[in-house]
C-alpha cells in the first residue's frame, strides 16, 4: 500500500503517472465492444472481487442509466443497453459459495444468463482470482467475448481474456481508482454514440 510510505502529494504524484503508461487503444478497445453489445442487443456482464466488485457494481449502473439521454427515460421504445453486474446478486453468490464452493460464484450466474456473442467484462486486479478465471474460461467456450481488466503483472487474467486493459502498477487501491476513472471515459464515450452528441454527432468521427 503505496499510501503508507508517501504523502497526499506523492500519492497523488505516484497515481496520475501511471494515466501515462496505459495503452489508451485497450479502453477504446472496451468501449467498441461495448457500444457493439448495445448495437446487437447483447448482454454485457460484469465480475469482480473486493473493490473490482464495487466497480462492476458502479460501472453497471452507469451504463444501464446514464448512457440514456434523459428525454428518453420515460420513451419504451428507446433501446437500452442489457448490462448485469453478477456481484450484486447476494443470494444466488451465497448459495453457490456455501454449498458448491466460492470458485463457482459466476460461472454458475453466466449458465443461466448468457448466450455465445454476449460480453464478459471480468475485474481482477491480480489477475488470478479463481473464481473469476473459471468464468472467463467457460465463457471462452461458449464464445462470448471476453475482457480481463487487471492490475500489477496481469496475472493469469491477461492471457486467459480474449482482450485486456492493464495497469501496470503494483498498488490495488490505485489499479481500482484507475480502472474507474477508464470506465468513467468509456461511459463518456458510449453516452455520445448513442445519443449522436459533441464529437460523435452526424458528420464528426470518432
Amino acid at each position: 500500500m503505496l499510501g503508507t510510505q508517501l504523502n497526499p502529494a506523492q500519492y497523488l504524484k505516484r497515481c496520475s503517472e501511471v494515466f501515462d503508461t496505459l495503452d489508451l487503444s485497450q479502453i477504446e478497445g472496451l468501449a467498441d465492444d461495448i457500444f457493439a453489445a448495445w448495437e446487437h442487443g447483447r448482454f454485457v456482464f460484469l465480475i469482480g472481487n473486493g473493490g473490482s466488485g464495487s466497480n462492476c457494481s458502479h460501472f453497471c449502473e452507469d451504463l444501464g442509466k446514464s448512457t440514456l439521454d434523459r428525454k428518453d427515460f420515460t420513451n419504451d421504445a428507446a433501446k437500452r443497453l442489457k448490462v448485469l453486474s453478477l456481484t450484486d446478486n447476494t443470494p444466488y453468490i451465497l448459495a453457490w459459495g456455501n454449498d458448491e464452493g466460492f470458485d463457482r460464484v459466476f460461472v454458475e450466474q453466466l449458465k443461466n444468463f448468457a448466450s455465445p456473442g454476449d460480453l464478459l467484462i471480468a475485474i481482477s486486479g491480480s489477475g488470478n482470482s479463481p473464481n473469476i478465471l473459471n468464468a472467463v474460461e467457460w465463457a471462452n467456450r461458449k464464445e462470448m467475448t471476453t475482457w480481463g481488466i487487471t492490475g500489477y503483472s496481469g496475472g493469469k487474467l491477461k492471457s486467459l481474456g480474449k482482450k485486456n486493459l492493464h495497469v501496470p502498477l503494483d498498488d490495488m487501491g490505485m489499479v481500482e481508482s484507475v480502472h474507474l476513472v477508464a470506465f468513467h471515459w468509456i461511459l463518456n464515450d458510449i453516452h455520445g454514440r448513442i445519443n449522436k452528441v459533441g464529437r460523435h454527432a452526424v458528420g464528426n468521427k470518432k
